[in-house]
């Protein structure tokens, strides 16, 4: 069947025909600019224009033929067998499949189908004909969540008088325990009325301890072994001298090395070394000396380094340790860092004593509570010393931290890299205020920064999946906090993005630093070529002392004003 329309229409119909004529131009109207108009008119900028570049296309309808089927359907019950077998009778059909497989052409016919069969199978197996191989992949969007953090579990020192917990260390199998060192740091804190024990808790059952480990003098440290969690070798430290547990012999001692063997200060670092026995370990002490134990025998030290910086050996003349930090991914290297706000880089396999302490870096202003290495990037570590957490990196010798905090009113105590994310890291301050922060997002100001208790805060530790931080407090109280899922789950290519952070403060650092040193020479050069003047101490003195207050005097106006905007 055709399809069309005819349209008639009279010539008469389409009005009367134009005539054209040529004349010269005729101006009927002039009207001239009024600039007052002008105001009541608002440029538009941007100016939006749209424009079509496809082609135009026709549309086209055509009727094509009809085309007609017819829907049948066959019952298939019984078939492939000849006219003289009944398929009902199981006799002759039994008999007839025996005849039929002696003869050469169904074996011949069977190894045909078979390797066919075996062909489609295998193709199969190696390609899945449902899966979209070339279908482009949708990222899926993942919403923000605004960080925040949440105390799970209160974990209280069961005796009357309170001690700080001053170290958390999470059980290797599946973080299933938790050990805590409580001890005082005051200084000649002898309460007849203090306990000495340290606990280990189960998180099932918070309310009481797995195990209390006895010891005769105040933990300052303790660390859970990384190898065999199945034992549960633990390793406490002391007054001035190691001390370690094998929980399955109960809570006392394993052994203990000799006094007269062991450090002559307090011990406020230790760390196990990955070896095939697995009993080897190292200790630091504030007396400036770095020992190394092996458990299986520690009447004696198998090594020792004094951190003396000056390279003589003289133990008058060493730094004390407070910090200490080893990666298993650097076998041969440590950290240390000192009361003097020097962090000591060592190398165990120098020849010499003096060569084992290998780069200083120096930079806070007060004793180094913390050192740690990221777990993506061993050459980068965390110090916390002073009002300020600094980011290092082991490239840059003889320059100063990369990255850093700003300068907080309140001390930092302790701090860690977060074992799941490389740019995020916690920080725990005397006000009882536990800070985390993300350097890919935030430089300036912590990601988030949660009061968790009125007493400061002593000591943290992350759990190797990133989810629950431990924070222990002065009065021995440690909270389990839940991080919310932004600031625990890796996203897409953030080991790059931080990698190539790093990378670039580093190459930033390193010209400050030669431009610092341009300077200096220049300065030098300076002050050969002008006479020596010789200043008054007086004046000097009374110009520094004017400087001073008049630096504590805009401090103090500036936080009035923001106690009254708050």
């Amino acid at each position: 069947m055709d399809i069309k329309l005819e349209f008639v229409r009279k010539r008469s119909e389409f009005g009367r025909p134009c005539s054209f004529s040529d004349y010269l131009a005729e101006v009927t109207v002039d009207i001239p600019p009024d600039p007052s108009l002008a105001d009541d008119f608002i440029p538009q900028d941007p100016v939006d224009f749209a424009f079509q570049e496809s082609p135009v296309m026709a549309l086209h309808e055509v009727n094509t033929e009809r085309a007609q089927v017819s829907i049948k359907g066959v019952n298939h019950v019984e078939g492939g067998w000849p006219l003289h077998v009944d398929p009902k009778n199981p006799e002759l059909t039994s008999r007839y499949r025996e005849e039929v497989e002696r003869e050469d052409a169904y074996t011949r016919s069977v190894q045909r189908l078979g390797s066919l069969v075996e062909h489609c199978i295998r193709q199969n197996n190696a390609i899945d004909i449902y899966e979209e191989y070339f279908e482009e992949e949708e990222e899926e969007e993942e919403e923000e969540e605004h960080p925040s953090a949440k105390t799970i579990t209160v974990i209280r020192d069961p005796n009357m008088t309170k001690r700080m917990a001053t170290r958390i260390s999470w059980h290797p199998d599946a973080n299933r325990a938790m050990a805590v060192a409580y001890c005082s740091l005051d200084f000649q804190d002898s309460r007849k009325d203090m306990s000495f024990d340290s606990y280990i808790w189960d998180l099932a059952q918070p309310g009481a301890s797995d195990e209390a480990l006895d010891v005769v003098q105040l933990a300052a440290k303790e660390e859970r072994g990384s190898r065999s969690p199945g034992k549960g070798v633990g390793q406490g430290l002391f007054f001035s001298f190691p001390v370690y547990w094998d929980t399955r012999k109960g809570g006392l001692p394993a052994a203990m090395t000799p006094v007269e063997f062991s450090h002559r200060d307090p011990v406020y670092g230790a760390c196990w070394l990955p070896s095939r026995t697995g009993t080897e370990c190292f200790s630091g002490s504030t007396d400036g000396q770095v020992l190394w134990w092996d458990i299986r025998k520690m009447l004696r030290p198998s090594e020792k380094l004094i951190l003396d910086i000056t390279k003589e050996d003289q133990l008058k003349n060493a730094l004390g340790a407070s910090a200490l930090d080893f990666a298993p991914t650097m076998p041969t290297k440590f950290l240390v860092g000192t009361e003097q706000g020097i962090i000591i880089s060592c190398n165990r396999d120098a020849k010499s004593p003096p060569e084992k302490i290998a780069h200083l870096f120096s930079g806070h202003l007060g004793a180094v509570y913390s050192v740690t290495r990221n777990p993506f990037f061993p050459k980068v570590f965390l110090s916390v010393g002073d009002w300020t957490a600094r980011i290092w990196t082991e490239e840059l010798m003889d320059a100063s931290s990369i990255m850093e905090t700003k300068y907080h009113t309140p001390y930092l105590l302790d701090g860690c890299w977060s074992p799941v994310k490389p740019a995020v890291f916690f920080t725990a301050k005397s006000d009882g205020t536990v800070d985390i922060w993300d350097f890919l997002f935030h430089q300036k100001e912590p990601s988030l920064s949660l009061k968790v208790s009125n007493d400061p805060l002593f000591s943290l530790r992350v759990q190797d999946n990133g989810r629950i931080l431990g924070v222990g407090t002065k009065i021995g109280i440690v909270s389990l906090l839940e991080i919310s899922p932004g600031l625990c789950t890796a996203r897409k290519n953030e080991k790059t993005l931080t990698s190539t952070m790093f990378e670039r403060e580093a190459r930033r650092e390193k010209v400050l630093q030669e431009k610092h040193r341009e300077r200096l020479v220049r300065e030098q050069e300076r002050a050969r070529a002008r006479p020596e003047e010789q200043e008054d101490p007086q004046e000097v003195f009374q110009k520094a002392k004017e400087d001073f207050f008049s630096t504590i005097k805009a401090e103090r106006r500036r936080r009035g004003q923001d106690d009254l905007e708050e």
